[in-house]
Formats: structure tokens, sequence, C-alpha cells
């Protein structure tokens, strides 16, 4: 029998069956159990391209840290990228600390209270402005994100494609998410179809059998999407510099690290190891070998052990460098790939979140 697109009088019934399933299948995340718009508006810019297990303890210690908008804004941004390090895209932690200082200096520190003033903040577009807005305000406005997003278009039988159409069928999606959105517990609402489409109906393999959609659903099953990009792969190598300091102690242990510049579209002011002139590391010089991803990039990283007195040979200058007790570097904002390398040398008290983002943020949350 031939299923028919969703009519006015079903919408209720496919609220009603969404939201019981969210009741009963809900995970038990920290950022579920408040309301205050800071707190969610954390959790959401973190969850940005990021697995939901990365973000749980880096969530846990951001707030504990920063616990209002007004301790973010007054904190210097190292100390913020500190906190952020492990998650990655590093970008969103400059906005978002730049958002909190707007928002403290303007408007007396309280966030605004609807989806369209809340998008005037730096770094909020209108996906974040509308969980921010549901979740803790209750305004009724629909989260389109790529959960929802593939969720929708499997119920409608829409195919996602690649091109002209893609814009025609974005308003549709959007239009058909505000149809479906009840009005009565949009914050619910909003979560409970994210959730759906994180843990039901996944991009492979999705699991049709217990979805609450299952019946009015045209699709059953996996539809055509757009070709993921693949990742790109690239060779780097790196020096590992650690030299004894002042007092012949291993705690007085000092390594070198470099600043990205300011200018660099990726990661500045972060800093990192120094890098070697030649990718091709001695077998007998390796260190260690490390993966590690960036956005679309695979990197294969070689560390070689270097002494003091050969870096200038073997390395390339390319920003700031400073000799670091190992004490301190864990409190600076590292690069994820330098925080990872030391880690695994054992040089740094604790241990960090390895975090690779996945390409897309539609099966993260």
């Amino acid at each position: 029998m031939a299923k028919a697109d969703p009519h006015p009088e079903s919408i209720p019934i496919l609220r009603s069956q969404l939201l019981e399933w969210y009741a009963r299948n809900r995970r038990d995340l920290p950022w579920r159990r408040t309301r205050d718009p800071y707190a969610i508006w954390v959790s959401e810019i973190m969850l940005q391209q990021t697995r939901v297990a990365a973000v749980i303890e880096r969530y846990e210690a951001f707030l504990q840290r920063f616990p209002s908008l007004m301790a973010l804004a007054l904190a210097p941004e190292e100390e913020v990228l500190v906190l952020w390090s492990g998650l990655g895209y590093y970008r969103r932690a400059r906005m978002l600390h730049k958002a909190a200082k707007f928002v403290a200096q303007n408007l007396s520190g309280s966030m605004p209270g609807t989806a369209e003033e809340l998008r005037a903040l730096p770094g909020i577009g209108a996906y974040t402005a509308a969980a921010i807005a549901s979740i803790a305000y209750g305004e009724p406005v629909a989260v389109v994100d790529g959960n929802v997003e593939r969720v929708l278009c499997r119920l409608r039988g829409w195919d996602v494609h690649d091109g002209a159409g893609a814009t025609a069928l974005r308003r549709k999606i959007e239009s058909f998410a505000g149809e479906l959105l009840d009005p009565a517990a949009p914050g619910d609402f909003n979560q409970a179809l994210m959730e759906l489409g994180a843990t039901v109906c996944l991009p492979r393999g999705p699991q049709c059998l217990v979805c609450p959609f299952a019946i009015g659903c045209k699709t059953r099953g996996e539809h055509k999407t757009p070709q993921r990009p693949r990742m790109l792969s690239k060779e780097v190598a790196f020096a590992l510099v650690v030299r004894t300091g002042r007092h012949p102690s291993p705690i007085h242990r000092e390594v070198l690290l470099e600043q990205r510049s300011d200018e660099q579209t990726v990661m500045p002011g972060m800093w990192e190891l120094p890098a070697l002139r030649e990718p091709a590391v001695p077998h007998g010089e390796l260190r260690m070998t490390v993966r590690h991803a960036i956005m679309q990039v695979n990197y294969y990283v070689r560390i070689r052990t270097v002494f003091e007195g050969d870096v200038e040979t073997l390395t390339v200058p390319a920003g700031e460098r400073k000799w670091v007790p190992l004490v301190k570097a864990a409190e600076m904002p590292l690069t994820g790939l330098a925080r990872k390398v030391l880690h695994r040398a054992h040089l740094l008290p604790a241990a960090p979140l390895d975090v690779i983002a996945p390409l897309s943020g539609s099966d993260v949350r």
C-alpha cells in the first residue's frame, strides 16, 4: 500500500509519537539537565562537528571553570583555548568568547531571549539561535541540523542532491520542520528530532523497526545522499626538543614550542612543536608516528627527537619560539597534535581527548 505524505491531521500524531519515543529513549546528557541559556549555548557550540562522547568531559570542565557568561567574558582568550584544547575548530571558542564579551559589555550580561536577537551575536547562526531559543526560552522555532534534515527527507521521500535543487529542497525541509514542530514543547521536540537522527535514523543502516515514524515514512531505509568528499592525506614531521632546565631534575624539564602566527587561517595563536625541514625521518631517529585529522585532511605525522644544538639545522622557524617547563605546557593553548604527542611521549601530566572530528555534523550529536 502506498504511503501518502503526512496530512495536517496526521501532524499531531507524529508529534505525539516522537515525544513519547524521546521520553523513553533520550540519552542522559549533562546539557539536558538545565535550561540555562548560557550552558545550552556552550553545549551547542561544542557539539558542532564533534562527537557527543568527546564533548561531555570538555563541557563539564568548561562550565566548572566558566560557570557563567560573565566568568567567560572576563577570562583571557588563552585560558579559554586551553579549556577547548582537544575539541578542534578553535575558531568556535574564539567566537564564543567574543560573543560573551559583547553580551557583558552591551547587554548587561543578559543573553538575548529570541532566536532573531541571538543571531546578532558573533558566531551564532540560524541553527544555534533556534536551538538556544527553543530549549532555554520555549520559543516555537524549528531547529534544522544534518540529523533533522535526514529524518525529514526520509519521512517525506525526498532525495538529497547536490546542485541547483539544493536551495529549493532546503526551503521545503525548513517549511516542513516548522509545520511539524510542537509549539507546546518546542525544546523537547527539537531535541527529540535530533536524537532520532543521531541514534535511530542513521546515515547508514537506519534502525527502521524501532523508529516512531516508521509507519508514515515513505523511505523506510537509506536514501540518496550527496557523496562525502574524500579525506585528503598529507605527511608532515615535527621535532620533539626537550632539555633539562636550570635544576637537574626531571620535573624541571622544558620543551621547545612554537606559536602559530595570528595570520594563520587554522589555529592562529596556538602553540605547536617545531616543524622539521625534511618530512622523511631516518628509521633510527624516529620517536613515534601519529595519525591526526583536521577537518578534511588526515595527517600522517613523524616525530623525531632533536637535541638542542641541532634545532636550527633540522627545523624550519615559522613563529615565536620559547622553552616551556613541561609542568606548565599543559596549561597552554596547545594544538591538538602537540598535546597528543606530548602525552604519548609521557611528558604531560594528563591525557588529552584525541578528537578526530567528522566531516559532517549530521551524525555527531
